[in-house]
């Protein structure tokens, strides 16, 4: 193959299936556990420019395609039949909408948990607010509750994490009573693991991201301790490159003035990249009592800091 051919056919290959995963159709409208009600998807969320995934205008995606058709066309080499046959992959295709980024009322944002949540932000009164999935949530199981005391016993804390959801549903919450009614001094978010079965890197971080950007916007004043979401599964499983991938797009959110990003995933895994023993349950995804006090320990005196 010609090597000017060779070079345009990598960057062709290289470019569509980026393109066509970060810019694919997210899940539609779909029914929740165990009988809720269908989730309707919501408006779209502000994304920060940090972690915005590139969405070509009408016009770039048509001159694009225009030449990537000259190109196949003209070409001359045994390889232009492929060409012309996977032609249709590699064009660029229109964006849609990144539900992950969206305000989207979630089966976990439903019912009594939210109402709740709602409630207690109206008393106000809070200094600390943890946010998240069930990793989150879970501090206040009776097995871990100790722990949770031990770090966060001294402070005005509350917990709106919910087991099961995912960036959309807190986003959801939060400008939907959530977040009204208080202002921390810090809040220590984690969130996006949830959205890894059925959204691109790309797609979490931009979610992640958005979640940030309403934090911001309803707590002005407050420091936000954005985790890494925590490594999930063994080594060797395609769910944690993705899950290393998402981290890397949203440690660029970290400005050191409102927002301020910490891994500490490497201290739940021995040196193989295993699980602690005791630390995690077995389902290789949740902490137990062990991993709770090595991540209250990792965060504690940051959050000290922050909330000064």
């Amino acid at each position: 193959m010609r090597r000017p051919l060779r070079l345009l056919l990598v960057l062709l290959l290289a470019i569509a299936p980026a393109a066509g995963t970060a810019l694919a159709q997210a899940p539609g409208p779909a029914g929740g556990r165990g009988g809720f009600a269908p989730v309707v998807i919501g408006p779209p969320a502000p994304v920060p420019p940090e972690v915005a995934i590139p969405r070509p205008t009408q016009a770039e995606l048509e001159q694009v395609n225009a030449a990537m058709s000259r190109f196949v066309d003209n070409d001359k080499s045994a390889v232009q039949p492929l060409l012309k046959k996977f032609e249709p992959l590699m064009r660029l295709q229109p964006a849609h909408l990144n539900i992950a980024a969206t305000f989207t009322q979630t089966n976990q944002r439903m019912g009594p948990r939210h109402e709740g949540f709602v409630a207690t932000a109206k008393q106000g009164n809070i200094d600390l607010l943890l946010h998240g999935d069930s990793i989150t949530d879970w501090w206040l199981q009776e097995a871990n509750k100790p722990v949770f005391d031990k770090y966060f016993g001294q402070a005005r804390t509350a917990d709106f994490a919910i087991a099961g959801d995912t960036t959309q549903g807190v986003l959801w919450g939060l400008r939907n009573g959530e977040g009204q009614g208080f202002q921390p001094k810090a809040v220590m978010l984690m969130i996006g693991t949830n959205n890894t079965g059925a959204f691109t890197a790309p797609e979490i971080a931009e979610g992640v991201g958005a979640v940030v950007m309403e934090l911001r916007r309803d707590f002005p004043d407050a420091k936000i301790l954005l985790l890494a979401i925590f490594p999930r599964s063994v080594p060797g499983d395609p769910v944690r490159d993705k899950i290393a991938e998402v981290n890397r797009i949203v440690a660029k959110l970290d400005d050191q003035q409102h927002v301020f990003y910490m891994d500490i995933g490497r201290k739940f895994l021995d040196d193989k990249g295993v699980f602690l023993a005791d630390s995690f349950r077995p389902d290789n995804l949740h902490p137990q009592a062990k991993g709770y006090d090595i991540w209250g320990e990792a965060v504690s005196a940051r959050l000290a800091e922050l909330m000064q």
